[in-house]
Order: structure tokens, then C-alpha cells, then sequence
């Protein structure tokens, strides 16, 4: 009787041969830089998002916060310059917090 990583082995080489797995599947992971940077009881759901194909939560607030830094640096008025500013203060605030607690959910 085979060991279980023989039967691991086994299954994946079948379900390889049958066109069942993807590029990829039932490989090692990838190990590298957003990977290190990542909490350690993060890490697992977020590889499973990122095989899903969705982006973390947080890859949002990036991409608003990029935009709102584009927008304030095309602002031609002073008051549009202050809700600019103010939004950007506001979603940064957001963010810190947000990775904050993600930070402080992966180590406990």
C-alpha cells in the first residue's frame, strides 16, 4: 500500500491525463514577493482569491486611491482641490485601517 503523497501523486496524474487540471494545478506554489509580504494566516485565503481571479478587497481602494491622486493633481479650482484632498485623506484612512486589521487577523 502506496503512501498518501503516492496517492496524491496518482490522482493529480490522472486528472492531468484526463484534461481535468489547469495550468498550474496541483503544482507548488509560488513563493515570492507579495507572497513574503503577505501575513502568514493570510496568505492561503488570498492565494485562493488570486487563483479565483478575484483581487483582494483592498486592490480597489488602490486603484480609487490612484485615481483620486490623478484627479487632484488635474484639479484647476481650489475647492475642487479641497474634496479632492479630503476624499484622498479619507480613503487613505480607510486603507490604514483596513491593513491594519489584516495585518493583526493573519498573526492570531
Amino acid at each position: 500500500m502506496g503512501t498518501l503523497d503516492d496517492e496524491i501523486g496518482r490522482k493529480l496524474a490522472e486528472a492531468e491525463a484526463a484534461g481535468q487540471l489547469k495550468s498550474g494545478q496541483g503544482k507548488p506554489l509560488q513563493i515570492d514577493e507579495a507572497w513574503l509580504q503577505t501575513p502568514p494566516g493570510l496568505r492561503m485565503a488570498f492565494q485562493v482569491l488570486k487563483s479565483a481571479g478575484v483581487p483582494p478587497a483592498e486592490v480597489e481602494l488602490f486603484q480609487q486611491r490612484a485615481q483620486l491622486r490623478e484627479a487632484l493633481g488635474a484639479a484647476a479650482d481650489e475647492s475642487t482641490r479641497r474634496r479632492l484632498q479630503r476624499q484622498l485623506a479619507e480613503l487613505e484612512q480607510n486603507i490604514a485601517f483596513r491593513l491594519e486589521a489584516l495585518r493583526r487577523l493573519g498573526q492570531g
